[in-house]
């Protein structure tokens, strides 16, 4: 889109003409020691607090206090099934049938109960194929299952890497390390949305070229649910999780999505660690009974969930629930086309946006290299009242954030930074 303008009114009219600038007040904005909101654009590190996410969690702590352990039955949202009212509205963000999705654990953990079930490796077929900038709690992930299974993990890694010179990965390189080590590779797991450059990916492209080679495929969603349409179901991948606490506005360190394809619904001879939540609804409680699996992700589940992180992602997905992720995607993407479009004027010599400029493979996240800076840019920017996020070596990542962010914000971001290089 090439018709932006320059100049404060013209963003202040971009916002008034936007139909989704009246959530952004159903959102605490953090602010400083004057009472000035901050310009927050680490919504991709952890979202900001809905407003009504206190009452959500204040009335579990309600039917806590006034039903004990009755509040399981008796609760106004009774807590035995309480995963069971994410479901529908996570599966929509994700792209996923109901079945396909539970909200449990924590990103991590998922991982490695979705690797306890799908990586099953044999002495020709073990290794484990990531991107090479991973995220590095993934690494660490895959690592430790290589290990686990006596395999020596540096020996059964491979790193989908950047041509050389480039920021981002291409598929004519994920296709040569298939055709060259496909029958040595066990599985695939990408993060769906780089963490560092942004880039989205294909994952229907990826899945297909993981299982013609015969491999299993899974994707770390943390960047990419409530900010790109991932379509998990269609993409067709194993399984997939995430994280609550980017995007999807539900605090700190809160509990974890999970997508299981429907393929693998009911298979019984597929390995996994089991616990209670995941044994048959209706004889759950008999307690002397063999297991009985539950069909579908909730099959993966081990424990009671925690009623109040769940709580506070109710009140998140019934905000994305009224909203609807195609309107987010919209505005995200016109949101975030703006702040490319401010960024360069900036100048080729002075910055270089090392996202993927197509808007179909990226989110709302742009990471921007500036010529010859260091970790001061940042700190000046946060002095200045903007929060962002510096990467290793030379990344700052902004994420202007449909629901809460405005085009005045990106406008503001962008003079702010301008006034610092100058």
């Amino acid at each position: 889109m090439s018709n932006y303008k320059l100049g404060l009114d013209y963003a202040l009219e971009q916002d008034q003409k936007d139909e989704l600038n009246a959530y952004r007040n159903q959102f605490y904005i953090p602010k400083d020691n004057s009472g000035n909101e901050l310009i927050y654009m680490t919504g991709n590190s952890l979202g900001l607090q809905p407003k009504q996410t206190k009452s959500y969690v204040n009335q579990e702590l309600k039917d806590w206090a006034n039903l004990g352990v009755e509040g399981h039955f008796e609760a106004k949202n009774p807590w035995l099934a309480y995963h069971e009212f994410l479901t529908e509205n996570m599966a929509k963000i994700v792209g996923a049938k109901p079945i396909e999705v539970i909200v449990m654990n924590t990103l991590t953990a998922n991982l490695h109960f979705m690797m306890a079930s799908f990586y099953q490796p044999t002495k020709s077929r073990y290794k484990i194929l990531i991107e090479s900038d991973a995220f590095p709690s993934d690494k660490y992930a895959v690592e430790s299952q290589l290990r686990h299974h006596g395999f020596d993990h540096k020996e059964g890694l491979i790193l989908w890497k950047p041509r050389k010179g480039k920021e981002l990965l291409d598929y004519e390189t994920l296709e040569t390390i298939l055709k060259s080590h496909g029958d040595e590779i066990a599985l695939i797991m990408i993060g769906g949305v780089n963490y560092y450059t942004g880039q989205f990916f294909d994952l229907k492209r990826i899945t297909e070229l993981g299982h013609n080679h015969g491999c299993i495929v899974g994707f770390d969603c943390a960047h990419g649910a409530g900010n790109v349409e991932l379509n998990l179901h269609d993409s067709g991948a194993d399984f997939a999780a995430w994280c609550t606490y980017k995007y999807l506005n539900s605090g700190p360190g809160s509990l974890a999505g999970c997508f299981v394809h429907e393929r693998h619904a009911y298979r019984k001879d597929l390995n996994r660690f089991a616990g209670w939540w995941s044994h048959n609804k209706q004889t759950r409680f008999n307690m002397r009974g063999e297991f009985d699996q539950l069909p579908g992700a909730e099959g993966w589940q081990l424990s009671n969930p925690p009623i109040l992180s769940m709580a506070a992602i109710k009140s998140s997905l019934d905000i994305f629930a009224e909203v609807g992720i195609e309107k987010l995607i919209k505005k995200s993407k016109k949101l975030t086309g703006y702040f490319e479009f401010l960024l360069n004027t900036l100048g080729e010599d002075t910055i270089k946006i090392i996202t993927p400029n197509s808007p179909d493979e990226r989110g709302c996240q742009l990471s921007i290299q500036v010529k010859h800076a260091d970790k001061s840019l940042h700190d000046k920017l946060t002095e200045a009242d903007v929060i962002s996020d510096w990467r290793e070596p030379d990344v700052i990542r902004c994420a202007p954030v449909p629901l809460y962010n405005s085009f005045e914000d990106v406008y503001r971001l962008v003079e702010k930074l301008k006034s610092i290089l100058n």
